[in-house]
């Protein structure tokens, strides 16, 4: 179950870096903002889901609390991509284009990395707990 929980995280780290290429191909597009951003919003609901199944997957598998504990920190950074999204679009009505709603959807970058770097910590943490066990001593 732990090597599931390794894998299962491994793929959150995919997704959110799938995230990261397509805003970023979402950017540079030359097609309507609401047609170049669909995939990046439709992956971000995704990347909910997998956190909280990773989140599950490690209370289930008995994970230590701290490593539950930023699983559920993921999900809920995820979640907060959605809210900074709402923040800045009620702040100018477009997502970004005025001085207060981009300095607010500015954010929704700053979180993705800490998206990110606690992902990378689970994933480290993660393939150590799954790792073969050490061989044992004999005794004299």
């Amino acid at each position: 179950m732990r090597r599931f929980f390794a894998g299962l995280a491994a793929l959150l780290m995919l997704a959110v870096v799938a995230q990261f290429f397509l805003a970023a191909s979402g950017a540079f597009d030359t097609a309507p903002h609401d047609e170049s951003f669909r995939g990046h919003r439709m992956l971000g609901g995704g990347v909910v889901l997998i956190a909280v199944l990773v989140t599950v997957v490690a209370a289930i598998a008995r994970m230590p609390g701290r490593l539950i504990g930023m699983s559920g920190l993921v999900a809920g950074l995820a979640v907060v991509q959605f809210v900074i999204k709402a923040i800045a679009t009620a702040l100018d009505g477009t997502g970004g284009s005025s001085t207060a709603g981009g300095l607010v959807f500015g954010l929704h970058a700053v979180n993705g990395l800490a998206i990110v770097a606690v992902t990378g910590r689970i994933i480290r943490q993660a393939r150590q707990l799954a790792g073969p066990a050490a061989p044992a001593r004999e005794a004299p």
